[in-house]
């Protein structure tokens, strides 16, 4: 079955003159537990992308499928409990003055559960922290702390599907490993389905089974992750990205 289907997405900002169009003509899908990257430079419209997914880029056309169910411009509730996102800096995505229990604890209020302590706890062993952490606040964690903080909390609904934003490049290159591997192992015990966004090619080899390559908003090519490790590209703008990555 597939996760996610994305056919002739176009997002864009402002009007008239001001107009900007971030993504333009868009198509791909992700089968169920897939992980599938986005790749290009800066400004190409990958995490744009998984904005118009969740709602947060309002203005765009096209089709957006979620576990064969298209979505509108409004997501209703039960889209969040299908659907999370972990974000780039984990710092600026958490509520400085809410422990890690409180930033726990409402989401999975927010989403109905009942059993919260049970669940807080839970969800600390999920992503390698334990009850220490449990109520200190964001100030009192290192990056990697907190991007575990922020993963645990895209977890507490039981999403099927994570959106993932390049949630190692405000790390230290010691602690992406670290985070990447946790997310590996998540993947396949909760049966997670990805879709990474990242600039970093040997993250994308090392976590995602398919990318996309995209460049000026545009997706140029699909590659499988074979073709990436063996640096074999059709079109010049990936074999260029490819040329250019360690």
């Amino acid at each position: 079955m597939k996760m996610l289907e994305v056919q002739d997405l176009n997002v864009w900002f402002g009007s008239g003159r001001d107009r900007v169009d971030a993504v333009k003509h868009a198509t791909f899908d992700v089968a169920q537990g897939e992980s599938f990257g986005l790749v290009g430079e800066s400004g190409s419209g990958k995490s744009t992308i998984l904005r118009a997914i969740t709602g947060l880029a309002p203005d765009w056309s096209g089709t957006i499928k979620v576990e064969g169910q298209a979505i509108g411009h409004k997501r209703p509730k039960t889209f969040f409990k299908t659907v999370q996102m972990v974000f780039q800096d984990p710092y600026a995505s958490l509520h400085p003055r809410h422990s890690v229990d409180q930033v726990l604890g409402e989401t999975l209020q927010l989403h109905g559960f009942r059993d919260i302590d049970a669940r807080v706890v839970r969800l600390l062993d999920d992503v390698g922290l334990g009850q220490k952490f449990r109520f200190r606040y964001p100030h009192q964690l290192s990056g990697g702390q907190r991007q575990r903080v922020a993963i645990a909390r895209a977890l507490a609904p039981e999403p099927d599907l994570l959106l993932l934003d390049e949630p190692t490049s405000a790390l230290d290159v010691s602690v992406q490993a670290e985070i990447l591997n946790l997310l590996a192992d998540l993947r396949t015990e909760h049966r997670l389905t990805y879709v990474m966004v990242s600039h970093d090619l040997s993250v994308v080899g090392h976590m995602c089974d398919r990318l996309a390559v995209m460049k000026d908003g545009e997706i140029v090519e699909v590659l499988g992750v074979d073709a990436l490790r063996h640096k074999n590209a059709e079109h010049p703008y990936s074999r260029h990205l490819l040329e250019a990555s360690v």
